[in-house]
């Protein structure tokens, strides 16, 4: 359950994200003179994206739960959202009961738009998605097969969604806009409550739940959507947004500053790094994570009295009522664009409020991290920090600064064999690994991440920062190919002594894997081949989609995603087919295997029939590589006929081991 709430919470950063579009819109509109014609045009088009937050939160809860993420599923997120919406409006409810409109429940009347709706039709829709996506409908029915067959059986579900909701919803109802009416009488104590157990489940990203409570529509508090639609009572809307204000533009950054002066003398100059880069986010843009994943669990008490002083700027700001709003997060960036919205009550008030949390975190955190000698970064022993070495990682020219801090994670986590899964939120890495006590944690935090937190023995989090997707790309694009990154002493020399099981002085003739035109491996457009990362091989670009075994010898491993398969000859040689260039995103469907795992085969014996034309469609190029992946314990020669046209009988390289 808590995993399955971690997966929602990151899922509903998607349309979250849309958020401060509307803010902008919203910020500049009240800005702008209200006589002026473009004034009132801006902030309709906020409106536009906020009063459509449900649909949003069904659109990314569909795409996000499921698990390949595809297109089809948010369809069946829209269908899925649409029916009961409609289904139980006043309208059809009247008729759908035989009564007349104007006795019908209240409760129906918040249907439409409530976020509630969206997130159950959002989840109905990924499950259905990923167990209805590749069913094979009769032939006669088989236009609606696959993914077709989603939003069918979506409507299908919703409608009776629908009418268990027609008998449960005003209870529902009535019981979250209890629960949203003793939060509000609660007031300032309220606000500061939420603040409290909001940073409290960070760690867990079961914060999100929490925030859907408050910020948004489920129990009617929406605190979000009024502030920018400027609904409400003046100084009480917003007043569960503008208390993190003062702690993420004043308070967390000083608390920094104390961290960085607390560090060892020989530790100053990357605490600084570490804490700048930290501080520069949380006062711009709100993003917290880089500075609270550095200390939240080597020094966790100091993290219980962070939540203790966000909840005390919450309760203080909605006591006084100054209240500012966000979408994103409450950053300076916000806050300007909150500053001259109508409903703020003197968000300057806040300003104020954050240099008095300023000082609060500064000498609470100094007291802290002395008193109790806390390890926050920087604090470590030397000895402790420097027992596991660094390796380096083979990098290209062609590596962005992404691809360079991918190689690092990936080596540091230990490589493909030790990953089971790669995913990551707005800021964070979160991997599943088959062993974390095989990490090397310097070797992870020399990528330049904030932090490294090992939740247990598989998973792993780590702080990367907003550019967090494009380094979850680089790694999984490294997992994918199975890239070996490491190029210290240590590997060096394990590459260099052969396998037991790789006979020495025996040759292997290699053919061709496919009808085409041979390519040398340096020639590729894939930089983890071209530098036989891998080891070394030759390509060959197809003519057709028949693929054939090049070699003698027995069917290792057939990948997943069908793009690629292993196979042993009998002197030892471990040799990868590799079908196309990036083809793992395609998830199989050009492929179809034609051998079995265990399989004896022979040079020209056929592995697989491939669909050319829906690799070309897909954007990728066909390329069919073969590499010899335990290469160091071999010599090899080419025969000269690269560049030149193949057939499946034309004999390509000769391999010797040594």
């Amino acid at each position: 359950m808590k995993t399955y709430l971690q997966r929602m919470g990151r899922s509903l950063q998607l349309p979250v994200a849309v958020l401060p579009a509307a803010a902008l819109l919203e910020g500049i509109g009240h800005w702008l003179p209200q006589s002026w014609g473009l004034s009132q045009f801006l902030q309709v088009g906020g409106t536009a994206i906020l009063s459509q937050l449900a649909l949003l939160f069904a659109i990314g809860l569909s795409i996000g739960m499921s698990k390949s993420k595809d297109g089809a599923a948010a369809m069946a997120g829209i269908v899925a959202y649409i029916v009961p919406t409609y289904v139980l409006a006043p309208k059809q409810v009247a008729l759908l009961l035989g009564i007349k409109v104007s006795t019908v429940n209240p409760a129906f009347n918040a249907i439409a738009g409530n976020v509630f709706i969206g997130i159950i039709a959002g989840l109905i829709a990924a499950a259905l998605f990923d167990r209805f996506h590749e069913t094979k409908l009769p032939m006669a029915l088989s236009f609606f097969s696959g993914k077709r067959l989603v939003p069918i059986l979506s409507t299908i579900v919703m409608l009776v969604v629908s009418v268990i909701l027609l008998f449960i919803w005003p209870v529902l109802y009535d019981a979250l806009i209890s629960f949203g009416k003793f939060i509000v009488n609660l007031g300032w104590i309220g606000a500061g409550l939420f603040g409290f157990f909001n940073r409290l489940l960070i760690p867990t990203g079961l914060h999100q739940a929490l925030n859907q409570v408050f910020e948004f529509n489920i129990a009617g508090i929406n605190d979000i959507g009024n502030f920018w639609a400027n609904k409400g009572t003046k100084g009480v809307t917003g007043m569960y947004l503008a208390g993190y204000f003062p702690v993420m533009m004043f308070g967390l950054p000083a608390g920094a500053l104390a961290i960085y002066r607390n560090a060892l003398p020989e530790r100053k100059k990357t605490t600084a790094g570490l804490m700048l880069a930290g501080a520069f986010a949380s006062f711009f843009t709100g993003v917290t994570e880089p500075l609270e994943f550095s200390f939240m669990f080597v020094a966790w008490p100091l993290y219980v009295i962070h939540a203790i002083f966000t909840g005390i700027s919450m309760a203080f700001a909605a006591a006084m009522h100054w209240t500012a709003g966000f979408t994103f997060s409450a950053g300076l960036v916000d806050y300007i664009l909150s500053f001259h919205m109508p409903i703020a009550n003197k968000p300057y008030m806040l300003l104020v409020q954050g240099l008095v949390m300023a000082v609060i975190y500064y000498f609470g955190f100094d007291f802290a991290i002395k008193k109790f000698n806390l390890m926050t970064p920087g604090r470590e022993s030397i000895e402790e920090n420097s027992s596991a070495p660094v390796e380096e990682v083979a990098t290209s020219e062609s590596d962005d600064k992404y691809m360079v801090m991918a190689k690092k994670v990936y080596a540091g986590i230990g490589g493909h064999d030790n990953i089971n899964v790669i995913d990551n939120c707005t800021t964070r890495l979160r991997l599943q690994l088959k062993d974390t006590g095989k990490i090397n944690k310097s070797q992870i935090m020399d990528a330049g991440v904030a932090g490294v937190n090992v939740l247990d023995k598989v998973n792993i989090h780590i702080v990367v920062g907003t550019e967090v997707q494009f380094v979850a790309d680089a790694l999984k694009k490294l997992y994918s190919e199975n890239a070996d990154v490491t190029v210290s002493k240590t590997t060096q020399v394990e590459k260099a002594a052969p396998k037991s099981d790789v006979r020495s002085g025996e040759t292997d003739i290699f053919y061709s894997v496919a009808n085409g035109r041979l390519e040398d491996i340096e020639q590729v457009s894939d930089a983890t081949f071209a530098q036989k990362m891998l080891g070394d091989g030759y390509a060959v670009v197809p003519t057709d989609g028949k693929i054939v075994s090049p070699v003698d010898g027995k069917i290792e491993s057939i990948f997943p995603t069908k793009h690629a398969l292993g196979i042993k000859t009998h002197n030892g040689l471990e040799v990868l087919v590799h079908m196309g260039i990036d083809t793992v995103q395609l998830k199989g469907e050009p492929f179809e295997i034609k051998v079995e795992s265990g399989q004896e085969v022979h040079h020209g014996d056929q592995l697989a029939r491939v669909d050319l034309d829906k690799i070309k469609q897909a954007g990728k190029q066909t390329d069919m590589m073969v590499i010899v992946t335990n290469m160091p314990s071999v010599s090899y020669m080419k025969y000269n006929v690269l560049d030149k046209d193949v057939k499946l009988d034309t004999k390509v390289v000769k391999v010797t081991t040594k």
